[in-house]
């Protein structure tokens, strides 16, 4: 078994900055995927961003690119989520999600059925 949970969610001003973080714990090593993963009201599952501890090799959503930054630390296993420029469309429950292996093996990383283990999440709202 694999424990997650996420922290640092909260209320933000469009442009504003959160950070989120996962703390991992359970059955972990490096050989496992941590993903962010987002739902808004209404809508699906969406991928946001993915860790692989082991290479610390990460994926982004096009939607978070060049706006949000994933890392982990394997010395502890916790996972971060620095979210910058946030604007109202990133509003939604936040996961932290986790799988064992690589993130891109069997399907790809943004294949929210995929992750075995999930948090309870955190929230993030971003007003305009």
């Amino acid at each position: 078994q694999v424990q997650l949970v996420e922290s640092g969610g909260g209320s933000v001003q469009a442009g504003g900055s959160l950070r989120l973080s996962c703390a991992v714990s359970g059955n972990v090593n490096d050989n496992r995927c941590v993903a962010w993963i987002r739902q808004a009201p209404g809508k699906e599952r969406e991928g946001v961003a993915a860790f692989y501890f082991g290479g610390s090799i990460t994926w982004y959503a096009d939607s978070v690119k060049g706006r949000f930054t994933i890392s982990g630390d394997s010395a502890d296993y916790t996972l971060n989520l620095q979210m910058n420029s946030l604007k109202p469309e990133d509003t939604a429950m936040y996961y932290c999600a986790a799988k064992i292996g690589y993130c891109d093996t069997g399907s790809h990383w943004t294949t929210t059925s995929s992750y075995r283990y999930w948090g309870q999440g955190t929230q993030v709202t971003v007003s305009s």
